[in-house]
């Protein structure tokens, strides 16, 4: 598994190195892995986006690059844990519960912008 994935600080870098090391260098934001303290992103899918990324710093007209990850599925369960903690930090007691997050679509990050190349695989096709 270890080949198959880049972990989320090698990613970052991977994609800052693209915008800012290629032949015509951009300055780069990316923005919706704040709240990550750990990940691991498909290594094929990650060299695609690092070559996008190195792509979009030769468009003409580009001056800097805006990195957005956002979830393709705008609805997503996820499980709340509320851990009670004893005096040394071990677990005494916990709930478990869920709560639905919505999240905005492309759309609210796409708003005016008529040159969109739309290159993600169906929904399961990935």
């Amino acid at each position: 598994m270890k080949l198959m994935h880049t972990k989320l600080p090698e990613f970052i870098k991977k994609m800052k190195t693209a915008a800012e090391e290629s032949s015509n260098p951009k300055q780069i934001t990316i923005r919706g892995l704040e709240n990550l303290t750990s990940a691991k992103m498909q290594s094929l899918r990650t060299g695609r986006i690092e070559h996008a990324v190195r792509e979009m710093t030769m468009r003409e007209g580009v001056e800097k690059i805006d990195f957005v990850v956002i979830p393709r599925v705008p609805e997503t369960m996820h499980t709340v844990i509320i851990k009670g903690l004893g005096k040394d930090g071990e677990i005494k007691s916990a709930i478990l519960d869920i709560v639905n997050i919505l999240h905005p679509t492309e759309e609210a990050e796409l708003l005016g912008c008529e040159d969109i190349e739309d290159r993600r695989p169906g929904i399961g096709r990935h």
